[in-house]
């Protein structure tokens, strides 16, 4: 089914279009809880539109410094994050962390015929192909020294469950060993998300002298996102085929962040998802990144935080007919709402979310 990525399109109990769920629904959602108070919520609330999440928030340091004051809370309630279904909840308890790099490699000062070279001289993009599949072993767990890996909350992940909401095909196979869950939340991955060289389209018999790759890092809670960039970049120095010459440029960096998931305000969030979706919800992981969780973590280490979402395994985020679940982002909002009455109820500081 093909909807059009910039207008909202409702089909069976679904609003399609590109950012519904990730992240406007989150938006919305904090928007209708306080509708559901008559737009006075019952604690003291500022909301905080972050608008660079996707590329890395590098505006975000030196706002929170700045406006410390003004943004400093209590609690601090992220609605980015998923749901177990559409009819079990979830709050985010880990996230991995990211951070990414682009690797060039170069044989050559300039293209040669491949007849007259080839087999002689290596070319780049075959050199490029073998560094990169280096980094992982045959199982397809991360091949690189230096990663590390945590461990995963505790869930029952059915079996079935990456082949159908992955759109894995036909006899491909999962790759890396363990759980999924301890896969997905709480090991390292690294993959190849772009490479630059000559198109099929305007290939000829050329050895090609240099080409280059972008390569992700998805960092398991615990870990140093800096310190495994600077592993994967030892790595690829090291495995360069036949010496070839290997530039790394450093890219985004963000930290992964795991949450003690106790005390009255997670009672509280747990009893406002019972209330309002009928069933307890699930603490999980997230193997994606919300980078800017570690610097609000950072910058008000007394502030407790809820990372929740309106988000299913149905909602293709970054991906073609990305859609909200309509039943979902109503529950979610009812919960929210929920909430704010049951942080009135806390002694805190200064009683704001």
């Amino acid at each position: 089914m093909g909807v059009a990525a910039v207008r909202a399109t409702e089909r069976g109990g679904r609003l399609y279009g590109r950012g519904t769920a990730d992240d406007k629904a989150g938006i919305a959602t904090h928007v209708a809880a306080f509708w559901a108070h008559g737009g006075r919520p019952p604690v003291g609330v500022t909301v905080f539109v972050e608008g660079e999440e996707e590329s890395g928030s590098p505006s975000l340091g030196r706002l929170l410094a700045a406006h410390r004051d003004a943004l400093a809370a209590d609690v601090i309630v992220i609605a980015d994050s998923d749901n177990w279904s559409t009819d079990i909840p979830a709050l985010t308890v880990s996230l991995r962390g990211m951070a990414d790099c682009v690797v060039e490699v170069a044989t050559l000062d300039h293209g040669l015929h491949s007849g007259l070279w080839g087999g002689v001289v290596p070319d780049a993009l075959t050199v490029l192909v073998r560094l990169l599949a280096s980094l992982h072993d045959d199982d397809g767990n991360v091949a690189v020294a230096g990663m590390h890996e945590s461990t995963a909350a505790r869930v029952d992940y059915p079996a079935g469950r990456v082949r159908a909401e992955s759109g894995l095909l036909d006899g491909v196979s999962e790759i890396g060993t363990g759980s999924v869950p301890q896969r997905l939340w709480a090991k390292p991955a690294i993959t190849v998300i772009g490479i630059d060289t000559t198109s099929v389209a305007a290939a000829s018999n050329t050895l090609i002298p240099r080409a280059r790759a972008k390569i992700s890092i998805r960092v398991a809670p615990g870990g140093d996102a800096t310190a495994h960039l600077d592993a994967v970049e030892a790595h690829l120095r090291r495995h360069a085929p036949w010496g070839a010459q290997v530039t790394v440029t450093r890219g985004e960096v963000g930290q992964p962040y795991a949450i003690e998931a106790s005390g009255p305000v997670y009672d509280a969030a747990r009893s406002a998802f019972r209330q309002a979706w009928g069933a307890d919800p699930i603490d999980m992981g997230m193997g994606g990144s919300i980078p800017f969780i570690a610097e609000f973590a950072a910058a008000f280490p007394q502030a407790t935080i809820l990372v929740t979402g309106v988000e299913d395994p149905g909602t293709q985020a970054h991906s073609v007919n990305e859609s909200l679940h309509l039943g979902v982002l109503e529950r979610a909002a009812t919960a929210e709402a929920l909430l704010l009455a049951k942080l009135a109820a806390i002694p805190t500081g200064r009683a704001e979310a």
